[in-house]
């Protein structure tokens, strides 16, 4: 599995202890500092040296952007002999047995995979809007991708789901034929959503799964606030100056 990471210094190591933690631990990860300017990389590394039982390598990618990053890190396991391929982000805590419900959904015929996406408690106390509008924020934004003009393509073989990219898992023969995510900057393209696209084009064996749950940093909502951030996930209608909050 990969983990994307720029300037992550503050959440990098509770993500590693989360997937450390996991109660299927037969993966291996691979961390992708991408261009960060603070002590990520070092993090990783000092985590690593002190789990062993951890099969985790830590890579780079200069080019700056989540799609560059993502794809390094999956074309890097692949080429280590990767069949099967997951995600998530360096400022999200995957459930414990999110690996173990990955592997059920694969097992069960998928070929791409994603779940529900709930905010995190430990970063900060979270505002009641906060906690309980995250998760609306998300649905209105699966509803209205299903309207979307550019999700309704009739070439696409099966309708649209809402895959975030920091919690996702697909075959490494479909990410190959597919494409992989687009090797492009998070204010140009959403690169989970093209991914998901080009996957639509080539079958139907996608869905989501309710089991396979991460908790995200609401940082952004804080930052971009409520409409703000529809408006970032809605084609980037908003964008503002600093993208990467931190």
């Amino acid at each position: 599995m990969a983990v994307p990471a720029y300037n992550e210094e503050r959440s990098i190591a509770a993500t590693l202890r989360r997937l450390t933690g996991q109660t299927d631990r037969d993966f291996r990860l691979v961390v992708v500092d991408n261009g960060s300017t603070d002590a990520t990389a070092g993090i990783v590394e000092r985590f690593a040296a002190e789990h062993p039982e951890m099969d985790l390598r830590l890579i780079g990618e200069p080019r700056k952007g989540t799609g560059a990053a993502a794809d390094t890190g999956f074309r890097y396991a692949i080429a280590q002999g990767a069949t099967h391929l997951a995600r998530t982000d360096a400022d999200c805590l995957p459930h414990p047995g999110w690996i173990a419900a990955i592997k059920r959904a694969f097992a069960d015929g998928l070929q791409m995979v994603s779940g529900p996406l709930r905010p995190r408690t430990d970063e900060f106390p979270l505002k009641w809007w906060e906690r309980h509008l995250l998760p609306a924020v998300l649905n209105l934004g699966a509803l209205a991708g299903r309207y979307r003009s550019g999700n309704r393509d009739p070439a696409y073989l099966g309708p649209y789901l809402m895959m975030p990219g920091c919690n996702v898992a697909i075959t490494a023969a479909l990410y190959q034929e597919a494409g992989g995510f687009p090797r492009t900057r998070i204010e140009d393209v959403h690169e989970d959503r093209a991914l998901h696209n080009r996957v639509r084009r080539l079958t139907t064996a996608y869905g989501r799964r309710k089991d396979m749950v991460v908790y995200g940093s609401v940082r952004r909502l804080r930052a971009y606030g409520l409409l703000g951030t529809i408006a970032w996930y809605a084609d980037h209608r908003h964008t503002p100056q600093i993208v990467d909050v931190r």
